[in-house]
C-alpha cells in the first residue's frame, strides 16, 4: 500500500469514527467545540516558563482517551507527522536563552530548554485536543455548530469544502503516483526533475475535479446561501440535559486546571 493511500485510508477511517455510535459522538457539537476552544486557549495562556503548571492540563485529554475508549495509538499515528513542525519551531530557544532558572541535581537547566519543552507541550496538548474533536464529531456538524454561534456562512462553507476536499486531492495524488511507479518500477519515490511538473498536473486534475463536485452541487440546488445546504442534510440539533453537563462538567474542570497548579501542589505534598 502506498502513503497516498494509507493517508486517504486514515482520513476516511477518521470520519468513520466520527459517526460510531458512542455516547461522546452523540454530545452535542456545540458543547464540544466550545470546551475544546476553551481548552486550547486556557493551555497557550500559560508563561513560557510554567512547565509545572501546564502539565496539569493533560488531564482533559486523557480522561477523554480513557473514559471513552479512544485509540490513542491511532491518534499518534495520525498526528506525528506535525511534531517534526513543532520540534523546529522552538528547537532554537536553547541556543538563545541560556539563562539558568533550575536545578535538578547537578544538572542546571536553562530558561530556553525549559521554555522549549513548554512550547512543545503546548503544541502536542491542542493537537490532541483538535484530533478528540474531530474524532468524535463529523466535520458536518461542527460546521453546523460554528453556525450556530454566527460565524459567517463564507468562512464555515470555505473550512467544510477544504476538508471535503482533502479527500479529492488524496486521490488525485494516489492516482499520478500510481501511474508514475508503474512508467518508472525501479525507481524508489519520484525524482526531483518532475516534482514540478507533478505538482503543476495534480493542481490542475484537482480544480477540474473540484469543478466537476461543484456542479454536481449546483444541480442539487445549492446555491451558497441556503441555510443548511452546505452541511449535507447534517442537523447539529437541540441542547439536551447532558449536552450542558458536559459544557459544565468540563469547562468547568479545565478551569480549575489553569488556576491550581496539581502536580505542583502535588510535589509539594509529597517533599513535605
Amino acid at each position: 500500500m502506498s502513503k497516498m493511500d494509507t493517508a486517504l485510508r486514515e482520513f476516511l477511517l477518521l470520519e468513520e469514527q466520527a459517526e460510531e455510535e458512542k455516547f461522546i459522538n452523540r454530545v452535542h457539537p456545540l458543547s464540544k467545540l466550545l470546551v475544546t476552544v476553551l481548552y486550547i486557549l486556557l493551555v497557550v495562556s500559560f508563561d513560557k516558563y510554567d512547565l509545572a503548571g501546564l502539565l496539569g492540563m493533560v488531564l482533559y485529554p486523557l480522561v477523554l482517551f480513557i473514559v471513552f475508549d479512544i485509540s490513542f495509538v491511532k491518534c499518534v499515528r495520525r498526528t506525528a507527522v506535525i511534531l517534526p513542525l513543532l520540534l523546529f519551531v522552538g528547537i532554537w530557544n536553547p541556543f538563545f536563552d541560556r539563562t539558568p532558572l533550575l536545578l535538578w541535581g547537578t544538572i542546571s537547566i536553562s530558561g530556553g530548554t525549559l521554555s522549549f519543552l513548554t512550547l512543545l507541550i503546548k503544541g502536542i496538548f491542542t493537537i490532541l485536543a483538535g484530533y478528540l474533536l474531530i474524532a468524535t464529531a463529523s466535520i458536518g456538524k461542527i460546521c453546523a455548530a460554528l453556525r450556530m454561534l454566527h460565524v459567517p456562512q463564507v468562512m464555515v462553507t470555505t473550512v467544510l469544502f477544504i476538508y471535503r476536499y482533502i479527500a479529492v486531492l488524496l486521490r488525485e495524488a494516489d492516482c499520478m503516483t500510481k501511474a508514475y511507479a508503474l512508467r518508472a518500477p525501479k525507481q524508489k519515490g519520484v525524482h526531483c526533475k518532475v516534482w514540478g511538473s507533478l505538482a503543476g498536473r495534480l493542481l490542475l486534475r484537482s480544480m477540474d475535479r473540484a469543478g466537476e463536485v461543484y456542479e454536481s452541487m449546483c444541480l442539487r440546488g445549492f446555491d451558497g446561501s441556503r441555510r443548511g445546504a452546505c452541511f449535507a442534510g447534517v442537523n447539529a440539533g437541540k441542547f439536551a440535559g447532558r449536552d450542558f453537563l458536559w459544557l459544565f462538567f468540563f469547562g468547568s474542570g479545565i478551569a480549575l486546571l489553569r488556576i491550581y497548579p496539581i502536580f505542583e501542589m502535588a510535589g509539594r505534598f509529597v517533599i513535605k
